[in-house]
């Protein structure tokens, strides 16, 4: 069990999401908001394309780590597992873009849309986080919240333009 006394390894620092959930209150929020700036570089780096497939590697690097992690810890999703989150955001970010912007705007759309679906879990997010081992269902509500989040901004939006 870790604990605020013992040494953390890496393993516990990527499914802490670099650190980010490890701060005070709302880890997930924290984690979600740190996964921004990243996500950022890898669209003006690499474009949409590059940030899905950044999204696709986060989910199997969080899958083995919290493979790794969580039979040493006592709850089996603890909250300062944030890697998850990133996987999420980072989805929801790079299917919300193609139909909008990479303004500051629509990056705060996408964070607002993935929290409230991470946050509410609505089926079938509530579903996703009760199917298979703790490693995958930690990952797989956050990728429905994502795909969620991206679907309401699309539908939305749409609605706006129309």
């Amino acid at each position: 069990m870790t604990t605020s006394t013992e040494p953390r390894s890496l393993y516990h620092w990527i499914a802490a999401g670099l650190g980010s959930g490890w701060l005070p209150k709302a880890p997930g929020t924290w984690g979600s908001l740190a996964s921004l700036i990243p996500a950022w570089f890898i669209l003006q780096l690499i474009g949409v394309t590059g940030l899905l497939l950044a999204s696709f590697i986060i989910l199997c690097l969080g899958c083995w780590v919290c493979a790794v992690v969580l039979p040493t810890l006592p709850n089996k999703d603890p909250g300062w597992i944030v890697i998850d989150e990133w996987a999420g955001q980072w989805l929801c970010i790079g299917l919300v873009v193609p139909f909008l912007d990479t303004s500051l705007i629509t990056f705060l759309i996408a964070f607002v849309a993935f929290r409230l679906f991470d946050i509410f879990k609505p089926w079938p997010v509530s579903l996703a986080e009760k199917l298979g081992p703790a490693w995958w269902s930690i990952m797989a509500d956050d990728v429905a919240a994502g795909l969620m989040g991206a679907g309401a901004v699309y539908i939305v939006f749409m609605q706006l333009l129309i």
